[in-house]
């Protein structure tokens, strides 16, 4: 008898399930669309409301469906919020910061060094220049902030300077020069002339090994001077 209902009880489940794909192939809406609610759907169907639950979580589990308490069952996948820019502004910190960009910024300069062109390499070195000569920390900045775009734009891969944009844009509005030491000026002796010479080397030769571990070795200097002076930043 036990065997018996159980067999009942599986075949109401796959044929609320049936009556329920078949509905929504019919029906063909958009992704995001709301369903009916489940009382209503469950008699369009002709199916319990316990059936027609369990055939909701079988399309769910599938990625066919999501549910919202309190706002009902929608078709397709749910949406991910995407934070704004201005929240993820409010949200991170200088060391989430830094450590981001020890994560995509080696990757970036690797790929530069497989695809940066005769003029991008130019480029490069025409802002390092600016950065010997700048007079204040603000024309500093700028023409730092130039390099590493540059050497985004000479990755080649659009994506990568879309991620590269919007790192930049966090950096800026978290990071730049709220850590600053109080000087008017970069020192002659900054750590980041040489380092730069070294990452647009080692992009210039197509060493793109080197040019990722140069990329590495010079946010971990930025990362010591602006957060923890004698501390390495991990982000592997």
């Amino acid at each position: 008898m036990t065997e018996h209902m159980e067999k009942f009880t599986k075949y109401d489940n796959d044929a609320a399930l049936v009556q329920l794909r078949a509905w929504l192939t019919r029906h063909d809406s958009p992704p995001g669309t709301r369903l009916p609610a489940e009382r209503e759907l469950s008699e369009t169907l002709g199916v319990s409301r316990g059936n027609l639950r369990k055939a909701l979580a079988t399309l769910e589990k599938e990625g066919q469906l999501w549910r919202h308490v309190g706002k009902g069952t929608f078709t397709g996948s749910q949406k991910i919020e995407v934070m704004s820019l201005a929240e993820i502004d409010r949200e991170t910190n200088p060391a989430e910061v830094m450590r981001t960009r020890l994560l995509i910024e080696p990757i970036i300069a690797r790929e530069a060094a497989l695809n940066a062109t005769r003029k991008e390499i130019d480029n490069m070195k025409s802002c390092v220049r600016r950065m010997r000569k700048a007079t204040s920390w603000r024309q500093y900045e700028t023409a730092d902030n130039e390099l590493h775009r540059c050497i985004a734009e000479a990755s080649g891969n659009r994506l990568l300077l879309a991620l590269f944009d919007a790192l930049n844009a966090v950096r800026r509005a978290v990071v730049w020069g709220i850590l600053r030491a109080d000087r008017s000026q970069p020192p002659i002796d900054h750590h980041s002339f040489a380092e730069h010479d070294n990452i647009i080397n080692t992009i210039e030769s197509r060493d793109m090994d080197g040019a990722a571990q140069a990329m590495e070795d010079h946010l971990q200097a930025v990362a010591q001077s602006l957060l923890n002076p004698g501390k390495r930043i991990n982000a592997k």
